[in-house]
């Protein structure tokens, strides 16, 4: 089945956990969608769902029934804010590794089936460099890497950009900067990541942006709500909004097949 309508598809991830990755996910699209795109939000966290958590959501299904074809893709999405439509993460028991020939053909027809719907795909992958993010990031059409200025989630961001880059070819990385003290440190962070990476790699990093640290967006968190829905004027649902926009000036698939079925495709090849 052919996909004629364009779908962008970024995955967000960072290596290590506790950066910010759902956060910056899940506002993110909710401000693609206040800019009048249509977005689905994709928690690829299969094992540990941290979306429906993060809004305080309780889906009845999840993709794991999509993939067992209990029901439908249509059936699982849940209306999140600012209009945003997520798909729930499975809960644990059953992985992508394990999907069989059949159950990769029916998830990619489930998206396909979707992409007329859809304007962007954002993907929250699990944190770490498991074989399933991997699969998640190299099928997308941009990566975006959250990182923050501590010696851990720098490491891991390059460990990130390096296995994608050497071992599937993946050249361009958008990065944003999370937990910014000030504008300036978020520069930095870019530098000292660009600057290895310059060195020992054949990449591209292109800076997004920086979010700032913001009690807004703790008080967000607590209240399980996204910091673009509640504090719509604090500092980071600003940040937020100005990275939105940049995205949203990216140029369109311009594939006759759109990039989804060409996620889906090399999505169930890498786990396969």
């Amino acid at each position: 089945m052919s996909v004629a309508h364009p779908v962008q598809v970024l995955a967000v991830t960072g290596g290590k956990g506790g950066v910010g990755k759902t956060n910056s996910a899940v506002n993110i699209s909710i401000c693609l969608a206040e800019m009048g795109r249509k977005v689905v939000l994709l928690d690829a966290d299969l094992g540990l769902a941290n979306v429906d958590i993060l809004l305080g959501i309780t889906p009845r299904e999840t993709l794991e029934n999509v993939i067992a074809g209990t029901c439908s893709l249509r059936d699982v999405l849940v209306e999140g804010p600012g209009g945003i439509r997520i798909v729930p993460a499975a809960s644990g028991t059953q992985s992508m590794a394990d999907l069989s020939t059949a159950e990769q053909a029916g998830l990619i027809n489930a998206f396909n089936e979707l992409a007329d719907e859809l304007d962007v795909l954002v993907i929250d992958t699990a944190a770490g460099i498991s074989d399933h993010v991997i699969s998640f990031t190299r099928a997308a059409q941009e990566v975006l890497i959250v990182v923050t200025n501590e010696p851990t989630s720098l490491t891991d961001a390059y460990a990130m950009i390096k296995v994608l880059n050497q071992k599937y070819g993946v050249h361009r990385f958008q990065i944003l900067a999370n937990m910014a003290r000030t504008p300036q440190e978020g520069h930095e962070v870019f530098a000292k990541l660009s600057n290895a990476s310059d060195r020992f790699l054949d990449v591209a990093l292109v800076y997004l942006g920086a979010v700032p640290w913001d009690e807004y967006l703790r008080k967000s968190v607590q209240r399980q709500k996204a910091v673009c829905d509640v504090y719509p004027r604090s500092r980071s649902a600003l940040a937020y909004r100005d990275i939105a926009q940049k995205i949203k000036n990216w140029p369109m698939p311009s594939s006759a097949r759109g990039h989804l079925e060409f996620f889906m495709d090399r999505l169930v090849q890498g786990v396969g």
